[in-house]
């Protein structure tokens, strides 16, 4: 039989003519299996990409499926699927003859030898054309592994790895538009994953013996890796439960039920299991990545227990969510912090002792959580961290509130965060105040070792005010309001002389500070302002300009270089900074105003009774 559409000279056949080509189809015919060489099987090779360069597909199908031809594609049909999967992919108009082909070699050569060579055509898969490839082979590996009567588990594995591999390295889209778009193929990809591990999955539901445990295993890993690329990398926000990823979640977690590997036992009783194939690290993102699905999105709720207390569910899921927030992607830490969010909303207000904080786990949460609010770039990261670092607040009882506050005016660091633990402060004591809610952590002694921390600086009177300007203002506003509501806190003696000591010192030293960077402030003004003048003579500009710059090079301003702004900029700096310290100083001064009317309303009322006496 004459092999039409060849060309005229390939790499092979270049000093063949037509009658020679045939004549070694005909001696493939007639040879043995094992009489064949690796040349044979490379001249076959080249012989099939020839045609299918040509264009003559539909001639090569009827090549491949031609009954005299069997044995020859039983003995080397498998050197094609490379050059078959490749033309597939590039969805010509021929792409029918071409998957009828790779479905013909697919079920006539051996199935260990199909599925090694579908594996290695998806590892070497072009990047531009990977989810091209996939969506190609995953059918044809299908029918492969179906075919197999011994190793089935493990050479579902083997795809399973190799599939999920080329997965992961697609770009994950980051909007519900991009996602649409699916310009990289990874949406397809992941429904033909689905479609591909369904038969097996089926296979695994159906038994009852337990004689597929290892399929259920190789599962059970595909599911894991799956829950850490692509799906923590996907938005997975509401609005997108149509979409491809929102599918392949919905998938996985059903795939989990259905080889009986439930959700909370992962979670909640499981920290490492032997069976999966991943780092610790690996394992408890994918175990975030599944908790934010189950508890967060509440996909498989109809199966989760609802005997757990919401305590429980906290202290099981806080090393998740520190996992997810020590990472610096954006998708792990917005999925952490909705984890961490979700968990604590079910929690009732006040109910949260101390020992928790004891925990290693709640101890990595909280510095994870204070590395999002102080380092993370992203404003809308910060603002969910800060709205969760409240929820935790509010769900402390006092000696946990009192406990997490000293450790964060202790190790913080920050003027935004350490403010806003001092604006939590006095909200602690005005609730303490309340009748029925007197407790010691907010007026008794242990009060008076948390307010030595808020009234303090930390360099003394050489500290930059303006750098510590938001803990400054909510102390010298907690001192004002302490001093208001004397009442509650004179009924310990001790307690009282402590708050009035403490505020003594502080205002005192914020004072000396205040007027050292006043003048320094009001001194670089006046610099600016003469430096401005002596530009107006055109002599001496240049000179003076060079000798004014240098002047300035180290002055800052709330940790910006201020020398290297424009000079009206400069100006406008300078003067905001003084008037903060006037702000300062403004408040200091309210405060030992209340001071000596509080002493004055007490020495009438104490005369008044003496009076009243004699």
């Amino acid at each position: 039989m004459v092999l039409k559409g060849l060309p005229e000279r390939t790499e092979v056949t270049a000093m063949m003519d037509e009658g020679q080509v045939n004549d070694l189809i005909q001696r493939w015919r007639d040879t043995p299996e094992d009489e064949l060489t690796p040349e044979d099987r490379q001249h076959f090779n080249h012989l099939g990409r020839a045609c299918l360069t040509r264009g003559d597909t539909e001639h090569f199908l009827n090549f491949l499926q031609d009954d005299k031809n069997q044995r020859m594609v039983k003995s080397m049909g498998c050197v094609l699927l490379a050059p078959l999967v490749k033309e597939a992919s590039k969805n010509r108009k021929s792409c029918d003859h071409v998957q009828a082909a790779i479905a013909h070699v697919t079920t006539t050569c051996r199935p260990d030898e199909v599925l090694q060579s579908l594996l290695h055509v998806m590892e070497d898969a072009d990047p531009d054309a990977i989810s091209q490839t996939l969506v190609v082979v995953v059918s044809h590996l299908q029918t492969g592994l179906l075919r197999l009567e011994e190793g089935r588990a493990s050479s579902l594995g083997s795809a399973l790895r190799v599939l999920h591999e080329q997965l992961a390295r697609l770009p994950v889209p980051y909007s519900e538009r991009w996602e649409e778009d699916d310009r990289f193929g990874l949406g397809r990809c992941c429904d033909a994953m689905s479609a591909f591990t369904e038969t097996f999955v089926e296979e695994a539901r159906n038994d009852d013996a337990g004689k597929r445990r290892q399929i259920k295993m190789e599962l059970l890993n595909f599911c894991m890796r799956s829950l850490r690329e692509p799906l923590l990398e996907a938005s997975l926000t509401p609005g997108t439960r149509t979409s491809p990823m929102w599918r392949f979640a919905s998938h996985i977690v059903a795939t989990l039920a259905a080889i009986r590997e439930s959700a909370a036992e992962l979670l909640f009783f499981s920290t490492v299991k032997k069976d999966i194939r991943m780092d610790k690290t690996q394992l408890a993102e994918s175990k975030g990545c599944l908790a934010y699905l189950v508890i967060v999105k509440l996909l498989d709720l109809e199966r989760f227990p609802i005997v757990f207390s919401p305590e429980f569910v906290l202290q099981r899921n806080v090393e998740y969510v520190h996992q997810l927030l020590r990472s610096k992607k954006e998708s792990h830490t917005l999925k952490g912090l909705a984890l961490f969010e979700t968990c604590l909303e079910r929690v009732a207000d006040n109910s949260l002792p101390a020992t928790l904080l004891e925990l290693k786990s709640f101890h990595d949460v909280k510095q994870s959580l204070l590395r999002v609010l102080v380092e993370c770039p992203m404003q809308h990261l910060r603002e969910s961290g800060l709205k969760v670092l409240q929820l935790l607040i509010n769900k402390l009882d006092a000696e946990a509130k009192h406990k997490l506050f000293r450790s964060l005016l202790k190790t913080s660091r920050h003027s935004g965060m350490e403010g806003h633990i001092v604006n939590n402060i006095r909200n602690q004591v005005e609730l303490s105040m309340k009748p029925g809610n007197a407790t010691r952590w907010f007026l008794g002694p242990e009060f008076v070792s948390l307010l030595g921390l808020v009234l303090t600086l930390p360099q003394g009177a050489e500290t930059d005010l303006l750098h510590n300007m938001d803990k400054i203002m909510e102390s010298l506003n907690l001192l004002r309001f302490l001093l208001l509501r004397d009442r509650a806190l004179r009924t310990n003696a001790d307690v009282w002389e402590a708050v009035r000591r403490m505020k003594d010192e502080y205002n005192g030293t914020l004072r000396v500070c205040i007027r050292m960077w006043r003048t320094y402030y009001a001194a670089q003004r006046d610099h600016l302002r003469d430096e401005h003048k002596l530009k107006a003579r055109a002599a001496r500009a240049s000179n003076c300009s060079r000798a004014s710059n240098n002047s300035r090079n180290s002055l800052t301003v709330k940790g910006d270089k201020v020398s290297k702004m424009p000079p009206e900029v400069q100006h406008q700096v300078l003067l905001s900074a003084l008037v903060t310290l006037d702000l300062m100083e403004s408040l200091i001064v309210r405060t030992e105003e209340i001071a000596e009317e509080k002493n004055a309303d007490r020495l009438d009322t104490v005369d008044l009774c003496v009076k009243n006496h004699v």
